[in-house]
């Protein structure tokens, strides 16, 4: 990335940009087959940034036919894993020397600040391709004991036609969780980026038909999720679908899944994560810190989101405080400006969603200590202020239903076997943390918790070396990790009797 650019100089760089807006399919660019387009919009100003192709019926049907071919020819499939890997890792390079131009798509698209899209985003998407890249001939297949006249192998192999549908929160790191794993094993893969954030999708697939990645291997159809998104999930030469989204989406695919050829599905679902402050913990300023990240990073758009701090009645005061502090500085700012540590909700339709639940949350009786109001940047745009609600009770709207925003909801308890009680008292299980500075508790907390992860003493910790995934309605499956590669192979018993 450019060294210490200002707010005026990525401005600047926006002119510069060329928007790929169409279907990648075959290892080509083309227009919907029906001609048909929808508007990807900034959501910092409102402004039309490009049209880009609207995918349906006929084109999922193209690019599963590509994607069919290029698997059953083998070019891909069957092409040394070393060959495979060393494409990936050029895959990789490629995206992290345009990761300006990427970071800055990313920010345009969907609203996040530019710091974290270009130091976080778009250097964490390219690990998780290299990651993948390197695992691939370092995974080996089995022999079973068996008696002597026997051979027993165990093997993987690719899944075959591979559906990648994914959100618009993290969009390029969200699409490479899935589809590297995916690859790394051999599949042909098909990405639907979300409606609200197709760019850096559309731009991946033209760096990786860069990378060596064979015509057909890697297609991106970019859509609404009731068109495109319905017709994978129901199209019966799809083998998986691999989806991150909401839980009411995730169950859809399922049903899809029944009706048409029981294609596997695995789901990265919905959340509300409770985090846990004992009156014990080891340093309340760094709690602090930890809970202000985790819920209004990325303007609370995060699956794995803090949304519900559960502390202890004896500290409740004084660490609310302490949040809210730091809350007063991360008040929503210009995306393009690197000092802007909150940005643009992703669009208007989610915006009003959010003050929705805001509304509902002061109805129901909690009360609303900080916040709550919809703001605009340069009078534009669509932007919320961190949000905190205090008194609240765990029954409640806002501390049951997934929000995806800048929303706290605290809820105070007065020992930790009932912080315990109220952290699992939800339909959820996706990720939750716990301050202690026992750990004896925070033993008993990791085991008790009914989450996919656990977090100790921080705030949504972890890298592409530990599996990511929920318990409940929050998922099936995990991504990252050499976990993944469950996901999108096959295993294979091969039983030789000898002679």
């Amino acid at each position: 990335m450019s060294a210490q650019l200002s707010r005026d100089d990525w401005k600047g760089r926006v002119g510069g940009l060329s928007y790929r807006n169409q279907a990648f399919i075959g290892g080509k660019f083309t227009p919907s087959l029906t001609g048909k387009t929808f508007d990807c919009v900034n959501p910092a100003t409102g402004q039309v940034l490009t049209k880009v192709a609207a995918c349906e019926q006929a084109d999922v049907d193209a690019a599963v036919k590509a994607a069919r071919a290029a698997f059953d020819k083998g070019t891909w499939a069957n092409m040394p894993p070393a060959n495979r890997k060393r494409i990936m890792l050029k895959l990789a390079e490629l995206m992290m020397k345009n990761r300006d131009e990427l970071g800055l798509l990313e920010t345009l698209d969907m609203g996040k600040p530019i710091a974290y899209s270009t130091r976080v985003d778009i250097p964490g998407s390219a690990n998780t391709v290299q990651w993948f890249g390197e695992a691939i001939d370092k995974i080996y297949d089995e022999v079973a004991p068996t008696p002597g006249n026997v051979v027993a192998m165990i093997t993987r192999e690719p899944a075959g036609v591979v559906a990648a549908v994914v959100p618009w929160n993290f969009p390029l790191l969200m699409a490479c969780w899935k589809i590297s794993p995916a690859l790394a094993a051999g599949n042909s893969v098909i990405l639907k980026p979300a409606e609200q954030s197709p760019l850096t999708a559309i731009r991946l697939a033209e760096l990786a038909a860069e990378a060596g990645i064979p015509e057909g291997v890697f297609n991106v159809l970019p859509g609404f999720g009731e068109t495109a998104g319905q017709a994978l999930g129901r199209h019966m030469d799809v083998d998986v679908l691999a989806f991150t989204g909401s839980t009411e989406v995730g169950k859809y695919f399922l049903k899809y899944s029944g009706e048409s050829n029981m294609k596997q599905v695995w789901l990265e679902c919905g959340g509300k994560s409770p985090n846990i402050v004992l009156g014990d913990a080891p340093n309340l300023d760094i709690a602090a810190q930890r809970t202000a990240f985790g819920i209004w990073f990325n303007q609370g758009e995060v699956c794995t989101a803090g949304s519900r701090l559960i502390v202890e009645d004896k500290i409740k005061d004084q660490f609310l405080e302490k949040v809210m502090a730091i809350g007063q500085k991360m008040m929503p700012g210009d995306p393009l400006d690197p000092k802007t540590q909150m940005g643009a909700m992703v669009d208007e339709v989610q915006t009003k969603r959010v003050m929705g639940y805001i509304e509902a949350g002061q109805k129901e009786g909690a009360k609303l200590k900080m916040g709550g109001k919809q703001v605009h940047i340069d009078n534009a745009g669509s932007f919320i202020e961190p949000t905190v609600f205090d008194s609240v009770d765990n029954k409640m709207k806002i501390a049951q239903e997934e929000i995806f925003g800048p929303v706290l909801s605290v809820i105070p308890v007065k020992d930790a076997e009932q912080a315990l009680t109220v952290a699992n008292d939800t339909i959820y299980g996706l990720a939750s943390a716990i301050f202690t500075a026992d750990i004896n508790k925070a033993f008993k907390f990791a085991k008790g918790l009914r989450t996919g992860s656990v977090w100790v003493n921080t705030y949504d910790g972890g890298d592409i070396t530990t599996p990511f995934g929920g318990y409940k309605q929050s998922g099936i499956g995990r991504d990252k990790s050499l976990h993944a590669f469950d996901k999108f192979t096959q295993v294979k018993t091969t039983w030789i009797q000898l002679g």
